[in-house]
This record gives structure tokens, C-alpha cells and sequence, in this order.
């Protein structure tokens, strides 16, 4: 058994008309996160751990925001060539568990729908996967509502 952690954060975007995705799964929420891909902190933090659980460095090791090729990807994308990478080096994921950083919005309405994107992108049960969320009461860049930050586990045998 390996074990592997994640984490990301990003700060909401300037301009109008950036899309928040989290987990795959659009919020409409009227900002979007920065970033060189679709900024999507859940699935970046979900591809660190698995990463990390089979030794194979970090997402910018494997997509460079320097990389034009990158620019704007969705980054579920990403996540589907990492649990191929794991797999080629002898693994199965046996579940996801992340934390969603987040004052607003309000998100638990999608965790089901983001379980599934993630876990089809995984090839596993969507019941493997588990998202959750939790604000820092107004605390920090999160709680004074200027980015997003996510965190998760992978465990992988």
C-alpha cells in the first residue's frame, strides 16, 4: 500500500468570465480561478496525490504551466494521463479523499457529480472517491474569499 498527498490553491481571476470548475464539474458562480489550465484546485490536489503515492514527482514535473500545450486544458484530461501513469508503474488506486478550502460558494450540492467525474477519469467506483469541503470560518486568502485551496489523499496498492 501507498499513500500520497495533494494540495493546491488558487486566487480568483480579475476579469469577468472565467469559469469555476472544481472536481470537473462547472459552478456557476460569476468567477473563475487563475491558472494556466482550467485552474481547477480539486482535481490538481487529487492529481498530486496520486503522483506522489507512485513516486512519480508532481504535476509540474508532468504539465509545466510553461507549456503552451496546457494552456486553458481541462485539467480532468490531466488527471485520466495520471491514473494511466500510475498504472504503468504497477498500481491500482484504491481511493480518493480530498477537502475543498472554501468560503463561497457553497459546493456540497456537486460533490456526487464531482465523485463521478473524478472516478470516471480514475477507471474506479465512483465510491472510492470522496469529496468534501469544509470554509475556515473567514480565516485566510480562502476565508476572506480571494482564491480556493483543496487538498486529498490517494491510497494506491
Amino acid at each position: 500500500m501507498r499513500c500520497g498527498i495533494g494540495f493546491d490553491a488558487h486566487a480568483f481571476e480579475s476579469k469577468k468570465g472565467k469559469k469555476l470548475i472544481l472536481g470537473g464539474v462547472e459552478i456557476k458562480y460569476g468567477k473563475g480561478l487563475e491558472g494556466h489550465s482550467d485552474a481547477d484546485v480539486l482535481t490538481h490536489a487529487v492529481m498530486d496525490a496520486l503522483l506522489g503515492a507512485s513516486g512519480l514527482g508532481d504535476i509540474g514535473i508532468h504539465f509545466p504551466d510553461t507549456d503552451m500545450g496546457y494552456k486553458g486544458i481541462f485539467s480532468i484530461k490531466l488527471l485520466s494521463r495520471v491514473a494511466a501513469m500510475v498504472r504503468d508503474k504497477g498500481f491500482e488506486i484504491e481511493n480518493i479523499d480530498a477537502v475543498i478550502i472554501i468560503q463561497e460558494p457553497r459546493v456540497s450540492e456537486f460533490f456526487e457529480s464531482m465523485e463521478k467525474k473524478i472516478s470516471a477519469a480514475l477507471k474506479i467506483g465512483p465510491d472510492r472517491v470522496n469529496i468534501k469541503a469544509t470554509t475556515t470560518e473567514h480565516m485566510g486568502f480562502c476565508g476572506r474569499k480571494e482564491g480556493i485551496a483543496a487538498q486529498s489523499v490517494a491510497l494506491l496498492k
